[in-house]
């Protein structure tokens, strides 16, 4: 039981930092939800923001993936849509990051999809 709880501290904490990340590139209504009441969820944690161009999106990817490998030397398990940096997705395990531009986040509404989530106050 001891290594379940471990495992989501730490998986709270990486989400934490993602945020952290999202928000030292100015990041733009940044969201944690955890997502770990949910049997269907793909992780334990969704971290969620906003950029205003793709420019700015790659950034906060950026931000994030330096923000994590400092303070802990992981790297994403993989990363998709950074060259069109329109929604960048970082796979961190139990862990998921999504950057929008800011007409594709209202567009796949992954706030309400997972509605029945809790959010993480950053």
């Amino acid at each position: 039981m001891s290594d379940k709880r471990d495992k989501l501290t730490e998986s709270k904490a990486l989400a934490k930092l993602a945020a952290l990340g999202m928000e030292n590139k100015k990041g733009l209504e940044p969201v944690v939800l955890d997502l770990q009441g949910i049997p269907s969820a793909p992780a334990n944690y969704f971290v969620i923001c906003s950029g205003n161009v793709p420019s700015h999106v790659a950034a906060i990817s950026d931000g994030v993936f330096e923000s994590i490998k400092k303070a802990t030397g992981l790297n994403p398990l993989r990363v998709e849509g950074y060259d069109n940096a329109e929604w960048i997705l970082m796979d961190y395990f139990d862990v998921v990051v999504h950057i929008f531009l800011k007409d594709k986040r209202d567009h796949y509404r992954l706030e309400q999809l997972w509605a029945d989530s809790e959010r993480v106050e950053i």
